[in-house]
């Protein structure tokens, strides 16, 4: 009862007068971004049906090209017809059910409002598990930021010198690969960033800031001749609060999209990419927000930068369906989300490791 009686009030005592009443409206959680449709390519999506189909990809030929003086025989080459494969080996579910006394006297659409968030449920599994593929990462349960290093080849390797997770140590940064930081530490730990401060007149020896980070995998990538248009960078909330605290004209409109932000798009162009940001990247142990310049090897966040075509992927929702419960009077609506991922340029991705100083 939603009302207090005076000492000694023996009218209604019950509070019976007072209906309490449900509202239609609910109370929507809220969704994360995804970004793996926005940074991935489906060229190589091909007829797909079942767990475990495979999609063979060829690789462009290399040509030779030699010198030529008048009168010279020439040699013609054989070309290669090497290919890696795409396996469609992820599937993930749904499956709840609805009693029809429950459908018939409910205020609200259950199975709307279910059905609805399963799909946002397999989305958001989808751009974690991906996500954590891109960076080199898996995960260790579902619905999870992947923290454990990949180790599980998808079909064979597109370039035979990648490692397990099928990416190239030299597009790995860490510590070492900064030599402005001088501290004592491993250089394969994770990199230390901090803010850039007003006036500074020199390199910091402790950490880096936030965009030294992203220009040097803009380098990389351009030493690779990989195309400048069509390069993403995908960073954590941890990350772009600090490339933000470091330069404020990243709040100024002009670097957003017209017409709203999409997708967890940040910023139309930095440094040459498109910026996402993402709570679907792998955090290590207690994650990138650890704060220490020195000795961070266990608890640390990942973040990959790219172009479009260096990943491929290939999802459908294979079967959708409603049917009677057998042991109840209940629908049971239950679906399956089955989709694989290649990475086809292992020379388009950068990644890095980092964590706060």
């Amino acid at each position: 009862m939603a009302f207090q009686s005076a000492g000694g009030h023996g009218n209604l005592p019950n509070g019976n007068f007072s209906s309490v009443i449900y509202s239609k409206k609910v109370q929507l959680a809220f969704r994360k971004s995804t970004v793996v449709g926005d940074i991935t390519n489906s060229d190589y999506f091909g007829e797909i049906s079942a767990q475990g189909d495979t999609v063979k990809i060829i690789k462009e030929p290399e040509i030779s090209v030699a010198a030529y003086a008048r009168g010279q025989n020439i040699t013609a080459q054989d070309l290669d017809d090497e290919d890696f494969s795409l396996v469609i080996d992820k599937s993930n579910y749904y499956a709840f059910k609805i009693d029809d006394i429950e459908e018939a006297h409910s205020h609200v659409n259950f199975m709307d409002l279910a059905t609805n968030r399963a799909a946002y449920r397999l989305a958001d599994q989808h751009d974690q598990e991906v996500l954590g593929y891109m960076t080199g990462y898996k995960q260790s349960d579902l619905h999870a930021q992947a923290d454990t290093v990949n180790d599980v080849v998808n079909g064979t390797k597109a370039v035979a010198t990648a490692g397990s997770d099928e990416l190239l140590g030299s597009m790995k940064l860490k510590k070492g690969d900064f030599g402005n930081i001088t501290t004592s530490s491993a250089g394969d730990h994770s990199i230390p960033i901090a803010a850039r401060l007003p006036g500074a007149t020199a390199l910091p020896t402790a950490t880096i800031s936030p965009a030294m980070l992203v220009a040097r995998m803009a380098r990389l990538l351009d030493q690779q001749q990989v195309d400048k248009q069509g390069r993403f960078i995908v960073v954590d909330p941890v990350f772009m609060e600090v490339l933000r605290d470091e330069d404020s004209r990243f709040m100024n409109a002009d670097y957003g999209e017209a017409g709203g932000l999409r997708n967890g798009l940040v910023l139309n162009n930095f440094h040459g990419f498109r910026v996402y940001s993402s709570s679907n990247l792998p955090a290590l142990g207690t994650g990138p927000g650890t704060t220490g310049t020195a000795n961070q090897n266990a608890n640390f966040g990942a973040i990959v930068a790219g172009h479009d075509s260096a990943v491929a992927t290939a999802e459908q929702i294979s079967k959708t369906e409603t049917y009677r419960d057998p042991d109840s009077f209940a629908d049971i609506v239950r679906g399956m989300h089955l989709y694989g991922r290649k990475i086809l340029r292992p020379e388009a991705l950068v990644t890095a490791k980092y964590n706060l100083a």
